[in-house]
C-alpha cells in the first residue's frame, strides 16, 4: 500500500522517521515534503499535495492512505479535508486511530508532532494502517451522506424523530 506523507517543520522529525518505518513494515511511502527544516514553512503546501495524491489514487481504484503532521495536527487535518474525497481524522490516542478507520473509513490521519512522543505517534499510525474498514451499514450510510454533501452541497434530510415538534414538521 502506498502512504503519502506531508507535514510542516513541526512534523518533519516524525515524517522522516516514518519514511524508514513504513518501508520496514511493507508500505510504500511517498514524501510530499518538506525536505529541510524551515521554521516559517506553510503546512498547506505539503499537506494538500499529500491529500491530493491520496484522493487521485483512490479515484483510480488504488489502495492508498495519507498521513499529515504538524505541531497540533489541527491545521493539517483541516487542509487535508479541503480535498474532495478525503476524510482526514485527527488522531491523539490508540482508540481514535482505530475508530478513524473502523467507523469513518478515514483515508488520511493527522497527528500533532508536539503532542506525543515519536513512539506513541508511530504506534497510532500502525494501528490506523492495520485497521480495516468493516463496512457496517450505518457507517457506510453516514459516509455516503458526507460524500453526497461534498458534491451537491445539499443537506441530508432530517429524520422523522427530529421533525416532531419543530417548525419543519
Amino acid at each position: 500500500m502506498r502512504v503519502h506523507l506531508g507535514s510542516d517543520h513541526a512534523g518533519l522529525e516524525l515524517k522522516d522517521h516514518l519514511m524508514n518505518w513504513l518501508v520496514d513494515n511493507g508500505y510504500e511511502p511517498v514524501d510530499h515534503g518538506p525536505f529541510v527544516y524551515d521554521a516559517l514553512d506553510d503546512y498547506p503546501v505539503f499537506c494538500l499535495r499529500a491529500a491530493e495524491a491520496v484522493a487521485a489514487e483512490r479515484a483510480d481504484g488504488q489502495d492508498s492512505l495519507g498521513i499529515v503532521i504538524g505541531g497540533s495536527g489541527n491545521g493539517e487535518q483541516m487542509a487535508a479535508n479541503k480535498v474532495i474525497g478525503i476524510r482526514a481524522a485527527l488522531v491523539w490516542n490508540d482508540a481514535t486511530a482505530q475508530l478513524a478507520r473502523e467507523h469513518n473509513d478515514a483515508n488520511v490521519i493527522s497527528l500533532g508532532g508536539r503532542q506525543h512522543t515519536l513512539d506513541e505517534m508511530t504506534r497510532f499510525i500502525g494501528i490506523f494502517l492495520a485497521e480495516p474498514f468493516p463496512g457496517d451499514e450505518r457507517h457506510v450510510r453516514r459516509i455516503a451522506m458526507l460524500s453526497d454533501y461534498e458534491v451537491t452541497r445539499e443537506l441530508p434530510p432530517l429524520p422523522e424523530s427530529a421533525l416532531q415538534g419543530s417548525a419543519d414538521a
